[in-house]
């Protein structure tokens, strides 16, 4: 996400004490003899002015003094207020869940008060947490909540905050049009209190949509308004984002070194600051200069710091951004399968969360993905969606509608304030004017009954002419491109037959590692395999194995899909295979720990440097005992009703920076108990009627109402159901699931 000016709105109701010194203001929280309402003043504005916007951490020790104080002396209403700055401390540390709490907490104690205005403030927040987390349309429905509230009480300040957060969702999933209207009722509301913060947040967020439609010197213009502001009134984090923005703006016309030093004043102050955020973005920007001057490796590690970065902080949009970097960095290099592998998880973020402009960006990234290895078809989707999406945001109407919408209210302004003039000089021009036409009027019409006629022959001949060379010259500029695509056509037809005839004997041979289905009902008879690769070979496999009376089995998901997994795949088996047969390993834990050395030891040849590797679920089944490890994978236990969950180690098979032993977990089975070990695929599958991810949560639920059923009709259920959930979308990952049943 591009920066967006947001507006937190506080309580400042109580700050009456705003001006005592921090030692005042101590003091009379300290002294016994105050008023319980001076005392619980003096601490608020203590906590807001020294800690709240420095060190949050401590804010919420002097917020959680201020709460446990008002409670006891049944101050209810600075109960709600410590227990919003304790929220809005948990909002800018990300602990958002906390904060969430503390958000609804307050507005049931607000609401025993009958205080409109904390309850529109406090749900204006909680629209910020959900817009952090890429949660749009929950984002939208409590900035709207906030908004009619602040209308209906006449809290004009809430009330432009609120317009400012809607525009900036609307801004960011692409309603250019809808978004500008909103940023410009904010603007107009803050010039109405001369509120130089709220004025100075619409003009960051209107210079993002110019740079959206790439008029770059509006953008120049509105940007550098909002950082004089910003400066003028001390605003650090908004002085930043502006520095930041304008970075992107001369990065974008190609004046690299200005844009690095706009960046790097960013990152001082954002470090300043402990914006994590806010260092992400920094990281991305400064990563994508190097990128350009052809400095791939620096430009990746910044890259992949800033990733982590957004991690950390469940940041979706953030990660979605880095995830496109990571991925134009890999197409750089030719690393076809990495930057297919990073845009497609950033594609199912961004359609997942609603991001237009992020959609654009990658589609076109996995066009020229899949165009050079050769996936045509996949190839000409991604053209498709990306020339439809990028016209739907730069389409002339939006662009002339922003223009419109942005001066509409100075036009306003301007009109009123002239209105009196222009209508006295219309009454004397209109009555020269009736003199001078009726003088004109018979002249110019013979003139046009002389003339018009020839005109008008002359110019129809000449029409017909230049039409006709036109059309000449159009017929053979047609013949020619027609020879020249059917020639194309039929070198990329042949082109593709040769590819797709090696990928399906790939198969074969894909095929050949997988255990026979004859084998694996011999080793496990009440069981069933859900394989489903996303193309014609998979990343995905599953796998079998009996060694000194026990049963080893295991679900595998290798990094990608189609031909890059498929080989990935290939070596990961055959360090599986090696661990059991050459080492006679049968520890489900040790024997991922072999099969890790196995494969490092076979990308460690390689002269780049592979970070591929597996995530997989290892079992190792001996009459009523099993043995689990699992490499990110779980396994799952449904036993009486209830899933009983075994969570593997977070490290892959394959490089990793912390590498530790895997953990073995041993468990007595019933009669009757069902195991289940999957990839990912399944419940990372968008579909139902909004589109969106199936997710673990609903997995859980349709294995716990298959429980009556055999296990081979379970497999058909989990089939017929993904299928169905999928509906017309495409299956965008590898499928494996296996279950067993104890009998």
């Amino acid at each position: 996400m591009k920066y967006a000016f947001l507006t937190i709105l506080f309580l400042l109701s109580l700050s009456a004490a705003a001006q005592n010194s921090k030692d005042s203001l101590w003091s009379i929280w300290t002294e016994q003899s105050e008023s319980d309402t001076n005392r619980l003043k003096a601490i608020k504005t203590f906590t807001w002015e020294n800690y709240l916007f420095s060190n949050p951490d401590s804010a919420i020790y002097f917020a959680k003094l201020q709460q446990v104080y008002a409670k006891n002396a049944n101050e209810i209403k600075h109960e709600a207020i410590a227990l919003n700055t304790i929220a809005i401390a948990q909002y800018f540390l990300r602990d958002y869940d906390e904060a969430l709490f503390n958000y609804v907490e307050a507005i049931e104690k607000f609401k025993e008060i009958k205080n409109q205005k904390g309850i529109a403030n406090a749900l204006n927040n909680i629209g910020l947490i959900f817009l952090d987390k890429g949660e749009f349309e929950k984002a939208i429905s409590y900035y709207t909540q906030s908004l009619k509230i602040t209308e209906e009480i006449g809290d004009l300040k809430g009330a432009a905050g609120s317009y400012g957060n809607i525009g900036v969702i609307l801004q960011e999933q692409g309603d250019y049009s809808k978004s500008i209207e909103y940023h410009s009722e904010c603007l107009k509301i803050n010039e109405e209190l001369g509120n130089k913060q709220g004025i100075a947040n619409c003009f960051g967020n209107i210079s993002v949509i110019y740079e959206d439609i790439h008029d770059y010197r509006n953008a120049m213009i509105n940007m550098d308004k909002a950082l004089l502001i910003f400066q003028e009134i001390n605003d650090q984090n908004g002085e930043a984002n502006s520095l930041n923005s304008l970075g992107n703006l001369l990065s974008e016309k190609g004046s690299r070194d200005s844009a690095m030093l706009y960046y790097e004043q960013a990152l001082t102050i954002r470090r300043k600051l402990k914006d994590v955020d806010g260092i992400a973005k920094s990281m991305g920007n400064i990563g994508t200069v190097l990128r350009k001057e052809g400095k791939l490796d620096s430009a990746l590690s910044k890259y992949q710091e800033g990733l982590r970065l957004y991690e950390s902080i469940s940041d979706r949009p953030g990660i979605t951004s880095a995830l496109i970097n990571v991925g134009k960095v890999y197409l750089a290099r030719k690393q076809y399968g990495k930057s297919i592998e990073a845009n497609e998880k950033a594609f199912a973020l961004a359609q997942d969360i609603g991001l237009t402009r992020q959609i654009k960006i990658i589609s076109k990234a996995l066009y020229l993905n899949y165009k050079a290895i050769g996936q045509t078809e996949k190839a000409l989707t991604m053209h498709e969606l990306h020339l439809t999406t990028r016209d739907t945001l730069e389409s002339d109407l939006n662009r002339n509608y922003v223009i419109r919408q942005e001066f509409k209210y100075a036009y306003e302004k301007q009109a009123a304030a002239d209105s009196a003039l222009i209508a006295e000089r219309a009454k004397i021009q209109k009555a020269e004017l009736a003199t001078k036409d009726a003088e004109k009027e018979s002249e110019v019409l013979q003139k046009y009954i002389s003339y018009g006629g020839l005109s008008i022959v002359l110019l129809f001949g000449l029409f017909i002419l230049n039409r006709f060379r036109v059309t000449r010259r159009q017929r053979n500029t047609i013949v020619e491109q027609k020879a020249k695509v059917d020639l194309a056509y039929d070198e990329l037809e042949e082109k593709n037959k040769e590819i797709l005839d090696s990928i399906i004997y790939a198969k074969r041979i894909q095929q050949a590692i997988l255990p026979p289905k004859k084998h694996v009902k011999r080793c496990l008879p009440n069981s069933f395999i859900l394989y489903k690769p996303k193309d014609i070979v998979a990343g995905d496999f599953y796998w079998l194995e009996e060694k000194d009376g026990l049963i080893l089995f295991a679900a595998a998901d290798c990094t990608g899909h189609g031909v890059p997994g498929a080989m990935v795949s290939v070596i990961c088996n055959n360090g599986l295979n090696r661990a059991v047969r050459e080492h006679g390993i049968t520890d489900p834990g040790s024997i991922l720990d072999k099969a890790r050395e196995i494969v490092l030891e076979e990308f460690e040849k390689s002269d780049e440097d592979v970070t591929d590797g597996m995530d997989i679920a290892l079992c190792s089944l001996e009459g009523k005992k099993v043995k689990y490890a699992g490499a990110n994978n779980p396994l799952w236990l449904i036993r009486n009703g209830e899933i009983i969950e075994l969570k593997g180690d977070k490290q892959p098979i394959g490089k990793y920076d912390h590498q530790e032993p895997f953990t073995t977990y041993d468990m007595d089975l019933l009669e009757g108990d069902s195991i289940y070990i999957f990839s990912d695929g399944y419940s990372d599958q968008f579909g139902g009627e909004k589109g969106k991810k199936l997710k673990t949560v609903n997995f859980k639920r349709l294995l716990l109402s298959m429980q009556s059923e055999p296990m081979e009709k379970q497999g058909d259920m989990l089939d017929k159901a993904f299928e169905e959930w999928r509906g017309d979308l495409e299956q965008i990952d590898d499928v494996c699931v296996i279950g067993v049943r104890i009998a």
